[in-house]
């Protein structure tokens, strides 16, 4: 059966300062999807927040620079994911329109078929 990855990101400032109300939206999208899914969801992880990441990438020389963050100037970041086993898109569509973020206005949720090479 095909895995799907859904990326969930979105404005950090914004889930930060998120309002209770707001958070429990969140919340409750999330409860959703896994309720939803099942055992479909294979994996699905909150990340610590952009300002703690390392990115690798080669220079104009080829050596490996590191940079800190993901970008050089972003203000959308990925918060988080889910691994689902679906039969196909549409079904994964579904699923993913659970998440608060998939229609907050300052989120968005994106759907990668994961390409198995076996």
């Amino acid at each position: 059966m095909p895995k799907y990855l859904l990326l969930i990101h979105g404005d950090e400032r914004r889930w930060a300062g998120m309002p209770d109300q707001e958070r429990q939206a969140l919340v409750e999208g999330h409860r959703a999807l896994v309720a939803a899914a099942g055992s479909a969801v294979l994996d699905g992880r909150e990340l610590e927040p952009a300002s703690v990441a390392t990115t690798l990438r080669a220079d104009a020389e080829g050596r490996l620079a590191v940079t800190d963050g993901p970008f050089l100037e972003t203000k959308e970041a990925v918060g988080g994911y889910y691994l689902i086993e679906a039969g196909d898109l549409d079904e994964v569509m579904a699923l993913a329109g659970h998440l608060y973020e998939a229609t907050a206005g300052h989120s968005g949720v994106e759907i990668r078929p994961v390409v198995d090479h076996r």
